[in-house]
């Protein structure tokens, strides 16, 4: 591949091609760019640019070590990510519907006002994950650790909350019209009283 370009010396214009040499999109290339922050999710060119990257790595991001990443505004839509280390990562208004997060670690991670309808977040670890005004409707988060997790105002309508733990998790007005809350564990979650508003 070729690029072409005009240069001037001494008053006269020359034209030089320049080779350059492309680079082979590999999942280990990703997750390094993802860790060094390269990509730019605020540009939607540079998101446009993440997603040609993901899709040729078929999605796959399982396993991968993204602790205290930069993800804020990523468009990880559809991406597989189980068992991925998200430790204490920036995912602020992330979209991640339709993610694969079977078995992740996000304990600790921004996860506020981040997109995870219809993801998949089963047995997922999201102790003390900061997930207020999130986005989960249709989540499957069964048997999810959500001990200690600020849910304040996230929206779990129809969500799978089946076996979950909720125990001390911060509750006030989210919404849980229609979330399957069988043997899901609520002690000490706060505001148990608007939990039920809506289902009662």
């Amino acid at each position: 591949m070729c690029k072409e370009k005009i240069i001037e010396h001494e008053g006269k214009k020359y034209r030089v091609i320049e080779e350059i040499k492309s680079v082979e999109i590999t999942k280990e290339l990703v997750v390094k760019r993802l860790q060094e922050s390269y990509y730019k999710f605020s540009s939607e060119e540079v998101n446009s640019e993440f997603r040609k990257d993901l899709e040729t790595i078929n999605y796959d991001l399982s396993e991968a070590d993204l602790s205290e990443a930069n993800l804020w505004e990523a468009d990880l839509r559809k991406a597989d990510l189980s068992e991925a280390d998200l430790r204490k990562a920036d995912l602020r208004e992330a979209d991640l519907s339709e993610a694969d997060l079977r078995k992740a670690d996000l304990s600790e991670a921004n996860l506020w006002k981040a997109d995870l309808s219809e993801a998949n977040l089963s047995e997922a670890n999201l102790w003390k994950a900061d997930l207020s005004e999130a986005n989960l409707r249709e989540a499957d988060l069964r048997e999810a650790d959500l001990s200690e997790a600020n849910l304040r105002e996230a929206d779990l309508w129809e969500a799978n909350l089946s076996e979950a733990n909720l125990s001390e998790a911060n509750l006030r007005k989210a919404n849980l019209s229609e979330a399957n809350l069988r043997k899901a564990n609520l002690r000490k979650s706060e505001k148990l009283q608007e939990l039920f508003r809506d289902t009662a």
